[in-house]
């Protein structure tokens, strides 16, 4: 597995995976971070996870909805977590591996993309 830049984790599409491969290493993880800036990859090397603060409730439901629609069109879905009233919290892993895969970084830069495109007042939190 090599390490790709966010544009080419945008082109690629997640693939199904219902185990029997191996999640990624901590050292390619904490490498693949580079082309995520915006996501942190937690300690022991099995989840990344964003968070996101909205100007109000209406625009982070709408942009959980849009989320929502991205990861049923990829296959591969994010734990999602609304506290504050407009902090959105995004976490990724792939459970059929019990860590983490390609496919959680290409959903996070199509998130990242989407985010920055869509919700420009948006800031990390």
């Amino acid at each position: 597995m090599q390490i790709e830049s966010a544009s080419d984790l945008v082109s690629k599409k997640c693939v199904p995976c219902e185990g029997g491969v191996d999640a990624c290493t901590l050292d390619h993880s904490r490498q693949q971070m580079a082309s995520i800036p915006q996501w942190r990859l937690r300690e022991d090397g099995l989840w990344i996870h964003r968070t996101v603060r909205f100007a109000n409730f209406v625009e982070m439901v709408r942009c959980v909805n849009a989320i929502a629609e991205l990861a049923e069109a990829e296959g591969h879905h994010p734990d999602l977590h609304l506290t504050g009233y407009r902090i959105l919290g995004i976490e990724l892993t792939t459970h059929a591996i019990g860590g983490l895969s390609e496919n959680d970084f290409v959903l996070a830069a199509k998130i990242d993309r989407f985010i920055a495109t869509d919700f420009p007042t948006a800031k990390a939190h």
